[in-house]
């Protein structure tokens, strides 16, 4: 489980921890290091990395000839970048991960909730972030790549997108959602716009 104090200083504040806990347990992985390489559907077996440097040059000689996913988060290693010499070893990092990987999966709760049209029923908040779990693990919805997908916006509602058993913070995480909503009421958190040449490294 993803430690309180890590969701509070890293992860996109426009997320509420128990949002941010429920993402990376269904997308993610609890190694900071863990690498998946899928070639046309298919898992790639690879050696597991014990270190920072053995994990980079894993990413490093599949980016590019296979969907590299990274960390926490298990982010696209090849968004936001135009060469394999533009990869950074902050990818590994756990909270630089997790701020990557958030501000993502937010842009994409933005672009299933607009266009469920920001439900607000019973069942509607639920299917959003089902859709856009699939979506982060497929890099579509609704035949958009959604990691290049223009943000359709902070006016789009994504703050209440589980049911609310599931949003409910415990003890742990209250402190985290209180700085949060702090944070969301005194600040405007721009959203990262990532582009890559796709035709130069290949993948979604």
């Amino acid at each position: 489980m993803l430690d309180a104090a890590l969701i509070q200083q890293c992860a996109d504040p426009s997320l509420k921890p128990a949002i941010v806990k429920r993402f990376v347990a269904a997308a993610g992985s609890a190694n900071p290091l863990e690498i998946t390489v899928k070639s046309g559907g298919r898992l790639i077996l690879v050696p597991k990395p014990t270190s920072p440097d053995e994990a980079m040059a894993i990413v490093r000689q599949y980016v590019g000839q296979a969907v590299v996913r990274v960390g926490l988060t298990q982010f696209p290693a090849w968004v936001g970048v135009k060469d394999v010499a533009d990869l950074k070893p902050d990818l590994l990092d756990q909270c630089e991960n997790l701020r990557k990987g958030t501000v993502m999966f937010a842009k994409i709760l933005r672009i299933a909730a607009k266009w469920y049209g920001n439900p607000i029923n019973q069942d509607g908040p639920t299917q959003v972030f089902e859709d856009a779990v699939y979506a982060w693990k497929t890099g579509e919805f609704e035949g958009v790549s959604v990691f290049l997908a223009e943000d359709p916006g902070k006016d789009v509602a994504i703050h209440n997108v589980l049911p609310a058993e599931d949003g409910e913070a415990n003890s742990e995480t209250a402190a985290a959602e209180a700085h949060t909503e702090t944070v969301e009421k005194s600040e405007s958190v721009g959203s990262a716009e990532m582009r890559v040449d796709l035709s130069r490294i290949g993948g979604k």
